[in-house]
């Protein structure tokens, strides 16, 4: 394995770990659910992570992700 593939796979257990701390910390204390758009946008990023080899899928894909989170946050503001 190339080191970029190890560094790219410890990024993502980084992630799921850290998902799954926020997921059990808050989810006691209050319902706070991840909306479809900030899914997407999450999938999105980690997709454009996976496929870092080729730069223009994967930024691309990130670039995707930040403006999918970008608009659901504003969305979310409007709600209140």
């Amino acid at each position: 394995m190339h080191t970029s593939t190890v560094y790219i796979i410890i990024s993502i257990a980084a992630i799921a770990i850290v998902a799954l701390l926020l997921f059990f910390v808050l989810g006691k204390n209050k319902k706070s659910k991840l909306t479809p758009l900030a899914g997407l946008a999450f999938v999105c990023v980690t997709a454009g992570i996976v496929f870092g080899d080729n730069r223009l899928i994967g930024y691309g894909l990130m670039g995707v992700g930040v403006v999918l989170a970008v608009i659901d946050m504003v969305i979310k503001m409007k709600r209140k």
